[in-house]
Formats: structure tokens, sequence, C-alpha cells
């Protein structure tokens, strides 16, 4: 995946936070939980947790995996909360307080991950080839490969610019986002994910090409309408999402209009990503 802020272990999202200062990974504790007991509904990840954090505590001698930091990461529905997260060290010591047969498929797979980014500060090639090799695993074609790195590095210059132009990293970001996504899609990036039957899973890794097509028009036209009005803060930059995200829909009702079909669909790539 190209979203930094995401790791996949087998059909798992793990969110994560690479903190720049120590020079290490911090973890979601719910995601990791919720692949240790193979288990996509998070609720009952998080209720694992919960007896399993007081359990720690009441046995003692545990405190550096119950002690976790608080980081704001993205959940499911957009929005950005305090989670539980632990670096590598400690997510190992977590690992081997619950029973599961894929304590150790996960210990090799951090391990891993904490050699790739190590990489990946060295050579940032090798975190673009890293997602297209995952992607053509998962059985995605050229053209969408391409695709979807296009619209990546078009997202990558938006945010830059929002950063840029006093707009908060997290919450309105993830606000803008939806904004742009929903004027031209007449959906919310929930609402989409719904549609496609997606829980943790990322959006644009799902979509079809269509869809990765007018994304990026989107985006595109939100940036190029910022730069030239020099918007700056939330307000402003909504103002230019909302007007990047309608050149984007009347462009694809003028296709859809020709075609007879609808660009926005409830496919995914959930079944193919399973079979491998």
């Amino acid at each position: 995946m190209t979203d930094k802020t995401l790791a996949v272990f087998e059909n798992f999202n793990i969110r994560r936070h690479y903190d720049e200062k120590q020079e290490k990974w911090y973890f979601s504790v719910v995601d990791i939980i919720a692949a240790l007991i193979d288990q996509p509904d998070y609720q009952a990840a998080r209720n694992y947790w919960k007896v399993l954090k007081n359990r720690l505590k009441n046995e003692g001698g545990f405190q550096s995996v119950t002690n976790c930091n608080q980081l704001k990461m993205q959940a499911s529905d957009g929005k950005f909360y305090n989670t539980d997260a632990a670096d590598i060290e400690t997510i190992f010591r977590l690992v081997q307080s619950v029973p599961s047969p894929k304590a150790e498929p996960i210990k090799l797979w951090l391990a891993k991950v904490g050699y790739e980014r190590v990489q990946e500060m060295a050579d940032p090639e090798k975190s673009l080839n890293r997602a297209r090799q995952n992607w053509k695993k998962y059985g995605r074609s050229e053209k969408w490969i391409q695709q979807r790195m296009t619209g990546q590095e078009t997202r990558n210059k938006l945010t830059d610019y929002w950063k840029e132009h006093d707009v908060k990293e997290g919450e309105e970001l993830a606000i803008l986002t939806n904004i742009i996504h929903k004027e031209w899609s007449d959906l919310s990036v929930n609402e989409h994910k719904k549609l496609k039957g997606l829980k943790t899973q990322n959006l644009r890794d799902h979509m079809s090409e269509a869809e990765l097509i007018f994304t990026a028009l989107a985006e595109l036209s939100t940036r190029q309408i910022a730069e030239t009005e020099n918007a700056k803060g939330i307000k402003e930059n909504k103002k230019a999402g909302i007007t990047g995200g309608r050149i984007a829909k009347k462009a694809r009702l003028e296709l859809e209009h020709k075609t007879g079909k609808s660009v926005v669909s409830g496919n995914n790539f959930l079944l193919r990503d399973k079979k491998k």
C-alpha cells in the first residue's frame, strides 16, 4: 500500500505511525489483536483487549505492555480517535499473551515491517516497488496499478498543499477529503465503503479504474483552484474542494449519460484478495 499509515497483515489493515524522532513504528493494539484472534469485528477485538489489559495489570509484571501510547488514528468512519498504540518491542510482548496460531506469523511480519522502513528511508523507490508488487500479487492489472499510483501522486500533492496552507493534519484533512469525494460521487467516503462492503480496507485499493480517475480529477481540480486562489485554512479550502469536486461530478454525469453506466460502483477486490 502507498498509504504509510497502514500496513497489511493477511486480510487485516494495521494502522501505524512512524515517530521520526525515535525512529520507530507504533502500531494500533486493537488492530493487532483483531489479526491475532482472526476477528474482522473490531468491537470484538476492542472487548478482547479491554479484558486482556485488565488481566495483565492484575497479574503484574506487564506494565510496559498495558501502558500504551494514545495516538490519533483514523477509524473506518474517516474520523480520528485516540487509540492505544505500542512499539514493536511492546507488541512482541503482547503477542506472547494471546494464544493464537497467528502469533509467530505476526512476529515475523512486524520484524519485516521494521526492516522495510529502514530500507524505504534510504531509498523511497523501494516503497513504490513494494506497493506495485503487492497489487500484482492480488491480481490487479498493470493499467489499474498505474492509475492507482498516478492517483496517489495527485493525492500527495493536494495534501502537501493543505499542510503548507494552515490545514491541520488528521481530522481537517479527513473533512476536506470527504467534501471532495461527496461532491464528485454523491457519496461520503464512508457511504462509498459501505456500498463496496468494505470495513477497514482502503477504499482506493478497491476502486475501479474509472473511480480512481474521477477521484484524481476532483483532487487535481481542487489543488489547482486552491493554488490559484491561494486558499488558506479549512474554510477557504472547503470552497476549493466543493468547486473541484463539482468539476469532476459534471464530467462523471456526462460520461454516465453517454454510456448508460454508473461510474460509482459497489464492486470490490475482496474475494480476489482473500484467495491470495
